[in-house]
């Protein structure tokens, strides 16, 4: 038997249901990622994002390369080990970082060499080295590398670049090996060309991975068109392995990209918005540093069954979120982070049951009411 495998359990239109087997615990799809970029959960202490129902975490190979350095991780067990988490790890590649983040930067055949952002020092990134760095770290689920233009951007600046990560994708999976227990991911690039799309997904086909990610997408395109590609852009990938949009989103564009048969997504939303007083709702978002919120003895979400709902009125999380206080952005980051498994665990029940399109109508229906008037 496989140490690691994917198994697609039901489908409902082209949403799916599945689970993804690791020694380290099984990943149950649809799947929300929430993203500990520095090897931590901003906000958040591990056991408190399991409890949320959580099966797995993103790390940042960029992030971490550069402190505390990838060597270091090892030389003390591991990023389990190192930030306190049993359950599996995806790390992603540490290019679309390099071409956002980094400073001075020269793109080759190579790899990309960069200046670190932290304190200008300089780095090599090649397919090789976030191999080595993704091991180093002991990633569950690798990410090839690869590089991620900005949208909008011209076709052939897009097409060179496909071309390069399809070439990078095959040095990652040379680079990889042969590793019992962990999974290689390809991604797939080109823009919003439907055709650049297809020889993408073709090329990583031919290469064969263990998973197969949507790149280049949420990079600036809106939603209209970020759900115009993946109407087609799924489909071009094995049905009998998981499909990862990588970095999104909204809830909304998580329910709209699941309805068009992503597995995986990962974003920083949820601990990001609750560090600056947005909460996601069933009635969409409460921005809880509105004065409209200081006498309000009632939850956030009165039917969120989350620690910051249960136990802490609007008026509190408003008061502490004005008083600069750090429960604020905890409470209101383990509140996101609860809302959005909770719309995964909803979703997984409605394709199991067969009535996708129903939930889907009723998760929009509360959106559109807005959230509960002031007293």
């Amino acid at each position: 038997m496989a140490l690691t495998s994917f198994e697609l359990k039901a489908q409902d239109g082209k949403a799916r249901l599945g689970e993804i087997k690791t020694p380290r615990g099984t990943i149950r799809t649809p799947a929300f990622m929430p993203v500990g970029t520095a090897a931590t959960v901003k906000g958040m202490m591990p056991e408190s994002v399991a409890a949320t129902g959580a099966d797995i975490l993103l790390g940042n190979t960029y992030h971490l390369m550069l402190r505390p350095g990838a060597e270091r991780i090892d030389r003390l067990g591991g990023l389990h080990k190192f930030m306190n988490w049993d359950k599996p790890i995806l790390t992603d590649s540490g290019g679309f970082q390099v071409m956002s983040l980094a400073g001075l930067r020269k793109l080759t055949e190579e790899g990309v060499r960069f200046q670190s952002h932290i304190d200008g020092s300089k780095h090599m990134l090649s397919p090789e080295r976030s191999m080595e760095i993704q091991k180093l770290l002991g990633s569950d689920i690798v990410m090839a590398f690869d590089e991620c233009p900005a949208l909008p951007a011209d076709r052939d600046r897009i097409a060179q670049s496909m071309r390069l990560s399809m070439r990078w994708a095959q040095r990652s999976r040379d680079a990889f090996g042969d590793r019992p227990g962990h999974m290689l991911f390809g991604i797939m690039q080109g823009g919003l060309e439907q055709d650049l799309r297809e020889e993408s997904a073709k090329a990583l086909r031919a290469i064969e991975f263990d998973g197969y990610a949507v790149g280049g997408l949420a990079v600036g395109e809106g939603q209209e068109a970020m759900f115009g590609c993946l109407d087609y852009a799924p489909d071009f990938l094995p049905e009998s392995k998981p499909r990862y949009l990588m970095g999104v989103g909204k809830p909304d564009d998580i329910v709209g990209a699941v309805k068009r048969g992503i597995d995986m997504m990962d974003c920083v939303l949820p601990s990001r918005s609750g560090r600056t007083g947005q909460a996601f709702t069933r009635h969409g978002v409460v921005n809880i540093k509105n004065a409209r919120h200081a006498d309000d003895p009632r939850p956030l979400d009165e039917a969120c069954t989350c620690p910051a709902c249960r136990g802490y009125s609007r008026a509190y999380l408003h008061h502490v979120y004005r008083s600069n206080e750090m429960i604020a952005g905890m409470l209101l980051t383990w509140h996101n982070l609860h809302y959005f498994q909770q719309i995964m665990q909803e979703m997984r029940a409605a394709i199991a049951e067969g009535r996708f399109e129903a939930w889907e109508a009723e998760f929009h229906a509360q959106r559109a009411e807005g959230d509960i008037p002031p007293l």
